[in-house]
């Protein structure tokens, strides 16, 4: 598995507007090809925002990272995002109660 963490500047957007802005983009990332999980962020002042993605690999997360998903995060917040990809061995999830290995997780069709 692996994890991009995403972040770009807001522009000066409050923590309600980047809420707003958050929620209306979440659809397009349901039932994306290799994306397990989605995480939001934006730092206590508002001041900087993006997002923590766990992928199946790293082939997969750089397909949707192209030229016009970083047109999409510019016009959408204002500023071109940074990426950095991690690899993500293991995966505790206190909510299902499971750890997950990248061989646990299966790709979705």
């Amino acid at each position: 598995m692996i994890v991009a963490y995403v972040q770009f500047p807001t522009g000066g957007e409050n923590a309600e507007t980047m809420a707003g802005l958050f929620e209306g983009s979440a659809p397009k990332y349901t039932s994306m090809n290799g994306l397990i999980r989605k995480y939001y962020l934006l730092s206590e002042d508002a001041s900087m925002a993006g997002g923590v993605y766990l992928w199946d690999s790293k082939a997969e997360a750089e397909a949707v990272y192209n030229s016009d998903w970083k047109a999409f995060i510019k016009d959408r917040y204002g500023a071109e995002p940074v990426i950095a990809y991690f690899e993500c061995p293991v995966v505790v999830d206190n909510l299902t109660s499971e750890i997950l290995t990248a061989n646990d997780v299966k790709k979705v069709a």
